[in-house]
């Protein structure tokens, strides 16, 4: 009653009205609108303190006619309010699924980024490998070279040390060879010299007797003195050969050294050769993980492709329904106006029939009182 009484009156039907006044008014107002859903439209408030017979026959006509009309039609109103209903809770249905589907997509889009971030940061880190490992070929190409010169260098000194050691051969030969020049000395060649010149003054005195013997005397003490030059010859070919043996020592010595570096840079070109086997390996294990890597990379790309195409059909598949649940919706709203359409003519032409009927009523209710109005007047 409140709530019809503001309705009436606005947020100031306290100050203005009673509550006797207002209920009443409130009751006004419902039972205009109840008996204006009944067809009547002309239902002032003096029909409530005041009303006339013609005017309850009319009110209860319509109340009456209004009431078997909706009895006479409840199943067809049951029929079209559970339709609206299920189309009702349909739409709903329909709603919270396209909120689902909406939720979910925003779910698969959020995972399709995540993915997608996933695969520029395993690119990025995949051209950062393939970088290093094209500065690791580089560098391998570089300690390559480095080893082919360790070896070139390796052969120059293996054959320069043969060179050495083939030198030194013959020069020990040589040395074998004036060892035996060397065993004497020089004073005891100069002390047989000496005695050689005794003997020879010895001799002087039998040479006027025998000149042959004199002439072999003459002949060896000229071979004496060739010996002497070849003593001398020989003193200096022995300093020239200690001199030289002190160079060949020195060249042992070199040698040695070279050998020793040598024997480093070998030890060098084994270090580079086992680093290189390494370096080799780790790129053997690099290429295999570039490989697992971009395996990997695939099947996801490959997987989050065939997410997407599934999600696009899923997409696809749900616009056609929304579509087509639109155009059922459409048909069925069209229908639903359509029977209203339907019921207001019917209504419209129930209304008529019942005016028709009321009128005919009423004049057969006057012929009536007139008949017994003009019995009573003959009686």
């Amino acid at each position: 009653m409140r709530a019809a009484a503001e309705d009436l009156c606005g947020p100031d039907a306290e100050k203005l009205y009673s509550s006797d006044t207002r209920d009443l008014l409130a009751f006004f107002v419902t039972l205009r609108r109840l008996l204006r859903e009944c067809g009547v439209h002309d239902f002032t408030f003096a029909d409530l303190y005041k009303p006339n017979h013609a005017r309850l026959v009319k009110i209860f006509s319509y109340m009456i006619n209004f009431i078997r009309f909706r009895e006479s039609q409840t199943e067809v109103i049951d029929e079209h309010f559970n339709k609206s209903q299920r189309t009702k809770l349909r739409i709903e249905q329909l709603y919270d699924e396209k909120e689902t589907k909406e939720i979910q997509l925003a779910d698969l889009e959020r995972n399709r980024i995540a993915t997608q971030r996933l695969l520029q940061e395993k690119e990025k880190r995949y051209n950062d490998l393939k970088m290093r490992l094209r500065e690791l070929g580089k560098e391998q190409e570089v300690v390559q070279e480095k080893v082919a010169r360790a070896k070139e260098q390796q052969h120059s000194l293996k054959a320069i040390l043969q060179k050495k050691y083939e030198d030194k051969e013959n020069i020990t030969r040589e040395v074998s060879k004036l060892k035996p020049y060397t065993e004497q000395s020089p004073t005891a060649l100069e002390d047989a010299l000496r005695d050689l010149n005794d003997r020879l003054l010895n001799d002087k005195s039998q040479i006027e007797s025998l000149d042959r013997r004199a002439r072999a005397l003459q002949t060896s003490s000229e071979a004496f003195g060739v010996v002497a030059a070849d003593v001398t010859s020989c003193t200096r070919l022995l300093t020239d050969v200690q001199a030289d043996l002190a160079k060949e020592e020195e060249e042992l010595a070199k040698a040695s050294r070279h050998a020793d570096a040598l024997t480093d840079r070998s030890n060098n070109v084994r270090d580079i050769e086992r680093q290189e086997r390494l370096l080799q390996k780790q790129l053997g294990n690099v290429n295999a993980r570039m490989d697992k890597i971009k395996k990997k990379a695939d099947d996801e790309a490959e997987a989050a492709r065939k997410r997407m195409e599934e999600l696009h059909d899923t997409h696809t598949q749900l616009t056609k329904e929304r579509g087509e649940k639109g155009r059922d919706m459409e048909e069925r709203r069209v229908k639903i106006e359509q029977t209203e359409k339907k019921m207001a003519q019917l209504k419209d032409s129930i209304e008529a029939e019942v005016h028709a009927a009321h009128d005919e009523y009423i004049k057969m209710e006057s012929h009536i009182k007139l008949y017994i109005t003009e019995m009573e007047q003959s009686i």
